[in-house]
């Protein structure tokens, strides 16, 4: 039996690279999931790629910071399905500038995607699961750009403060059975056969072919990467589990800023102040 089987998941900016990857994921583990994102089109390619494998998936397109659209999307999958055991909070926005040039609207949309998107999905998903006396799992998607700083003054606000969201709703709704947790991806390398080849030709453009290494582990990590942490935290195996984050990037967020790789011949002398 499949380690989802019977459930039903609803999985939040599922594009083309990661969302598309964890949708797909829950589905062939056995969930039936509702695919959302802001483009119609975005949508129904990821419920496609799931009917196209055998899975169970509904499109679902809207705006995560629209609260009426949120509440009839959620609507429509207890109508379909009769309930929502998995929500996944994937939506963002990515890229982003520093705070010196960053234009206001960009910056305040690009927060409230994010926050407000966790929020929203969060709090009407969590009332349907109570409803029903589902003890469901709610699962965020952090960044490393939550734990330390980038160029995107909007998106580490974003992240970072969806680490303590994770926190207090975990709190909150553990009475009821709820588990809130995250999982936190790097920049992540895309397996989905669409848009494989486009990525990796936009890369080699932007690299000029040479090889980048963002991990302490010598690759980036793709969807599939994230998959088993996270039907992992969908499942009942979890049933304790609840607070936390998973980080899923090749011991990234481990690596000391001074820290440069195995390839180094001689040991680079530290002086007491460098430490």
């Amino acid at each position: 039996m499949a380690r989802l089987e019977g459930k039903v998941a609803l999985v939040t900016g599922a594009g083309p690279n990661i969302g598309s990857g964890l949708a797909y994921g829950l589905a062939m583990h056995g969930a039936k999931v509702a695919c959302n994102d802001l483009s119609p089109e975005a949508a129904e390619k990821a419920a496609e790629r799931i009917r196209a494998d055998g899975g169970e998936a509904m499109a679902l397109p809207g705006d995560v910071t629209n609260e009426e659209e949120v509440k009839a999307y959620v609507r429509k999958v207890e109508d379909e399905w009769g309930k929502i055991d998995i929500l996944v909070n994937n939506a963002a926005i990515l890229g982003g500038r520093g705070v010196l040039v960053y234009d206001y609207d960009a910056y305040e949309r690009q927060v409230r995607v994010i926050t407000s998107g966790n929020f929203l999905n969060t709090k009407y998903v969590a009332h349907s699961m109570i409803e029903r006396g589902i003890r469901g799992s709610i699962i965020c998607t952090l960044s490393t750009a939550a734990w330390s700083g980038t160029g995107s003054v909007g998106y580490c606000t974003g992240k970072g403060g969806i680490v303590n969201f994770i926190r207090s709703c975990a709190v909150e709704l553990a009475q009821y059975g709820i588990r809130v947790n995250g999982f936190t991806p790097i920049a992540t390398q895309p397996d989905n056969p669409e848009i494989v080849e486009q990525w990796n030709a936009r890369q080699a453009q932007a690299t000029g072919g040479a090889r980048q290494l963002f991990t302490p582990m010598g690759r980036q990590p793709t969807p599939t990467d994230y998959v088993p942490a996270v039907v992992f935290l969908a499942s009942d195996e979890s049933l304790m589990i609840s607070g936390i984050d998973i980080k899923i990037d090749g011991a990234a967020s481990s690596k000391h800023w001074r820290w440069v790789g195995p390839d180094i011949e001689e040991p680079q002398p530290i002086s007491v102040w460098g430490l």
